[in-house]
């Protein structure tokens, strides 16, 4: 793909810039922004366990799970753009404090809601009502999303170049701590407090991440604007922006496979370790499986991705796919947990290859529209597995592997039990993605994202400061996890 294919605009040639171009408290300030947006996501994803861990228990639907699991999806794929739009056109800072604002009124309407109706009546999947209660539930966690691609953009804005790997492996480590708290605290919070007492948590601790949010400052010019109206998505500068680096789109395409197995996991994980494990031992498995993630983004954060982030990804994909294909295939609880610790220990390596990929070819100015056209595109894949393994596997698949004629099939393979009609959704969805991820290796688009990876050396430019090189950081509240800085390799 050349570059006079990308439209009407003339695409941006990244400019190489050094190190010291970022401001001189910048990693404090990276920190201070990544602690904050770590709660925040514990707080929405505590929220968003909940959610599913309580309509399973109570209504045992797989079909509702995994519509709910889709819709979550849906909904990120169908505002990512939007809020990638939105990011290029703002401080990263007045955005991340609109986002904390919009969810902190969708769970509190969540809460009145909750209030004013019975429970039982919520429960009914005939009602409207559960499906209003849960939108206000997840809108508000798809909206926290517009803070993680801020995030991603304030990686270029903050750190320097060559620690962007490293820094985009950190923040899979604070992701992993993150899932690990909320799995555990989820469980726990449904199996004792029930819903009512969950969502008021969730309702304090996204006030609690506002307030901290506020006292914390970016250093950031405020973006150019061309005096034009211009579109709430910027589609057209999204896809030009992607055009614009040759074969970006097919990374996005390879980040992409993750996904596609992830609907599936997003609608059937949970049903198969709940009929495994009570609630409560369910939310601690989930909590210490998640260890995984944060000794897998550490390892990145150490030693980075090597001289190819995506030829890294593309064989952790293959592994990844081997793993899904595996850990279920016998009824036993060892070897599920398990997988689902080396499946998690790899998740951050294959996120941050996308990223620090797109932090060094993109211009800053655009990356929150590619983050979130990458989002946008990457998020679809999971929805869409998502609504069609789930009615499949509830009417179709479960059935027919319960009968006789399914045990005698493949009770070889899988062994008997409950869940084996799951097992052999998850062996099918891991062998179909090692194949992709195999494939993709022989395309002409992987060997040209690698050159374009390789032949720039600098980060693209990052705007000046307001504030200088002597930015003031994060304040207070930053200078509280400034030794964090040293967990990244100088």
């Amino acid at each position: 793909m050349s570059h006079s294919e990308s439209g009407d605009a003339a695409p941006e040639t990244p400019v190489a810039i050094s190190a010291s171009q970022t401001p001189e408290r910048g990693m404090r300030t990276f920190m201070g922004v990544l602690v904050n947006t770590a709660v925040a996501n514990v707080t929405t994803s505590y929220l968003w366990f909940a959610l599913t861990f309580w309509i399973y228990l109570e209504t045992r639907s797989v079909l509702a799970t995994g519509v709910i699991g889709g819709l979550y999806m849906l909904l990120i794929a169908i505002f990512a753009m939007v809020f990638g739009t939105i990011v290029d056109r703002h401080r990263k800072h007045r955005v991340m404090i609109f986002a904390s604002i919009v969810t902190l009124v969708l769970f509190g309407a969540a809460g009145v809601l909750y209030l004013l109706v019975p429970e039982r009546t919520l429960l009914d999947l005939g009602s409207p009502l559960i499906w209003v209660f849960g939108l206000a539930i997840l809108a508000g966690a798809v909206v926290e999303n517009m803070r993680n691609i801020a995030l991603s953009t304030t990686v270029t804005l903050l750190v320097p170049q060559e620690r962007h790997a490293n820094a985009n492996g950190l923040v899979g480590t604070v992701q992993g701590l993150a899932f690990m708290v909320t799995s555990v605290l989820s469980g726990l919070s449904m199996g004792l407090l029930g819903m009512g007492w969950t969502l008021l948590i969730a309702i304090i601790l996204t006030a609690v991440a506002l307030a901290h949010l506020l006292v914390l400052r970016i250093p950031e010019a405020e973006p150019e604007r061309s005096g034009e109206r211009q579109p709430l998505v910027d589609l057209r500068g999204s896809i030009t922006a992607v055009r614009a680096a040759t074969g970006l789109f097919a990374l996005i395409v390879f980040s992409t496979f993750n996904n596609l197995i992830g609907g599936v996991y997003m609608a059937l994980m949970d049903p198969y370790g709940l009929e495994i494990f009570p609630v409560e031992i369910w939310g601690i498995v989930l909590g210490a499986t998640s260890t995984g993630f944060i000794i897998g983004g550490l390892v990145i954060a150490k030693f980075g991705l090597g001289r190819n982030p995506i030829r890294t990804m593309l064989f952790l994909l293959m592994v990844m796919g081997l793993l899904g294909a595996l850990f279920t295939i016998r009824d036993w609880w060892w070897i599920y947990v398990l997988g689902i610790w080396l499946y998690m220990s790899l998740v951050p390596a294959i996120e941050a290859a996308e990223q620090t990929v797109i932090q060094r070819v993109v211009p800053f100015r655009t990356q929150g529209r590619v983050f979130g056209f990458a989002q946008a595109f990457e998020s679809a894949a999971a929805p869409v597995t998502a609504f069609l393994i789930a009615p499949i596997a509830q009417f179709a698949i479960i059935p027919y592997m319960d009968s006789t004629a399914g045990k005698e099939a493949f009770g070889w393979l899988l062994g008997e039990g409950e869940a084996r009609g799951i097992a052999l959704v998850f062996l099918v969805a891991g062998l179909v993605m090692i194949v992709i991820a195999a494939l993709a290796f022989l395309t002409r688009s992987y060997r040209r994202i690698s050159a374009l990876y390789r032949d720039n050396e600098e980060s693209v430019p990052a705007p000046g400061s307001e504030e200088g090189a002597g930015g003031s950081g994060a304040g207070e509240a930053g200078d509280s996890v400034a030794d964090a800085s040293t967990a990244l390799p100088r």
